[in-house]
């Protein structure tokens, strides 16, 4: 199992990575699976907006793409993330941009999961979960 993060073309640095790969490996563990290779790139709009256009034929700009590669009981995939966009929204919902950041890794792991946000209802369980989780990473980074 690896958890890996990359940065394409980005001087951000995600803050906290150790934590954060715990709280990836809980989210997978209460879910009742196991967590195999996942890789999260930190990229641009114009990447992101790309890669929308090629796998799912959408021409827009989005904060987060999830490829599933999982098997059996293992979560595995690539969770791509537009750091523009995060920035935007962090300064939309006047949160702070690393929260805003750790909110869209969560949700790209709940999608890996199985969980969607079509539907009002998904989005609200998605937002709930999300929640959940970003309270548990403040309660690790507080207990170092």
């Amino acid at each position: 199992m690896k958890l890996q993060i990359f940065y394409d073309n980005t001087p951000y640095r995600f803050r906290g990575w150790r934590k954060a790969k715990e709280l990836v490996n809980e989210i997978i563990k209460s879910e009742g699976k196991a967590t195999g290779d996942i890789n999260f790139i930190i990229t641009s709009d114009d990447y992101l907006r790309s890669i929308n256009k090629e796998f799912l034929n959408h021409d827009y700009f989005t904060d987060v793409i999830s490829f599933n590669y999982s098997f059996d009981d293992k979560i595995a995939g690539e969770i791509y993330i537009s750091e523009d966009t995060v920035k935007r929204n962090a300064v939309e919902y006047n949160v702070d941009f690393h929260n805003e950041m750790l909110r869209v890794m969560i949700h790209g792991v709940l999608h890996l999961t199985g969980y969607n946000d079509e539907t009002a209802a998904d989005r609200q369980k998605m937002k709930q979960l999300e929640d959940k989780w970003i309270n548990c990473f403040t309660k690790l980074q507080i207990s170092d």
